[in-house]
């Protein structure tokens, strides 16, 4: 298929050299004011631009990420399958904020799904081609091996939340450990005595520092936590049912549930309401995302904001230093950065 548009009607596109000659340049000064260099003067950089704009020139990127070795593409992976990357407002938060932040760019965000073993034998097909200049990993757990395959190829890499605390990508994640603590302490202010946590996945790094935000949280309050008040999950709405019908059976006086995210917060609260629990009077309940669920659930649910569009956009901050840097990944050596953002509690009805 051919789109056309005005300058399909055998209108010429200009070149580099009519742009040269109309400013009265070389053609290596257009390249560099083209390219945003600081060694050329504001006036020369003044009669450059005033050209592009009386021929209408528009720079072949292409051409130029080609000759940089460059594909002005980076890829976002989520290796986890489609459906859940659509079920979970996690997601399309941090797409948002990536696509918000590179949209001051000229790069070009592909996004990948990688949930299955043949998504991860095409996918490694496609990095190892280097047809990206870097990536960008969503929801990895810890025996994942694309990290290591993009470490291997030397792609530059950014990783939302690190596998672990030695972790060797550079990473961008949320205060989980202070952002649990800050859920039970508020559960134990209001009077519960009776805590329990669902988890998220505990093969994902995030989810392991929330379990022990959780217990270091009752244990500063006195309280010795009990390992039968605590039920994995997987961050989705059924294994929050799942999960909320196994702490009942084990121990019907709970009062108060802190859950991992705010879908699984969503599926322990119908598994309350059928067995006649009233939130908040008899449970309190709180999530952990503050996701438009958390806003529009009945009651409105407390949860720990977690600044997902704000990783996006520190994930592309730091991608584009990474290949901006091109020195191999054995150069850079212990060079990775490890950024970690604040959370905060959002107190509401549920508890």
């Amino acid at each position: 298929m051919t789109v056309k548009g005005e300058r399909g009607r055998g209108t010429r596109r200009p070149t580099l050299e009519e742009v040269a000659a109309r400013a009265g340049v070389g053609r290596g000064t257009v390249s560099r004011v083209i390219n945003g260099s600081p060694r050329v003067s504001d006036a020369t950089r003044a009669a450059v631009e005033a050209a592009v704009n009386e021929l209408g020139y528009v720079p072949n990127t292409a051409a130029r990420a080609l000759a940089a070795n460059r594909t002005d593409a980076i890829a976002l992976v989520v290796p986890e399958p489609e459906t859940r990357f659509f079920a979970e407002p996690y997601f399309s938060d941090m797409l948002s904020g990536v696509g918000a932040e590179l949209s001051e760019t000229e790069m070009q965000l592909l996004l990948i799904f990688a949930g299955s073993d043949r998504e991860r034998r095409r996918l490694a097909q496609y990095l190892a081609a280097h047809r990206v200049d870097g990536v960008l990993l969503v929801s990895v757990h810890a025996d994942d091996p694309l990290p290591d395959l993009l470490a291997q190829l030397e792609i530059p890499a950014v990783i939302s939340g690190p596998r672990s605390a030695e972790e060797t990508l550079t990473s961008v994640d949320s205060d989980n450990y202070g952002g649990a603590r800050s859920a039970v302490e508020h559960l134990l202010s209001r009077g519960r005595r009776t805590v329990a946590h669902i988890t998220g996945r505990l093969d994902v790094y995030g989810a392991q520092r929330r379990v022990d935000g959780y217990r270091d949280a009752l244990r500063d309050a006195g309280r010795q936590p009990d390992e039968l008040l605590i039920e994995p999950g997987d961050f989705t709405e059924e294994g929050g049912r799942r999960a909320m019908a196994r702490l009942l059976e084990r121990e019907p006086r709970l009062d108060a549930v802190f859950a991992g995210s705010d879908v699984m917060a969503a599926g322990a609260r119908q598994v309350l309401r059928v067995a006649g629990r009233r939130i908040p009077e008899d449970v309190a309940l709180v999530g952990y995302d503050d996701s438009a669920i958390a806003r529009h659930m009945d009651p409105p649910l407390t949860s720990v904001r977690q600044p997902i569009e704000e990783m996006g956009r520190a994930m592309i901050d730091l991608l584009l230093a990474e290949i901006a840097d091109r020195r191999p990944a054995t150069a850079r050596g212990l060079e990775r950065r490890h950024a970690v953002l604040p959370t905060a509690l959002v107190a509401r009805a549920s508890s």
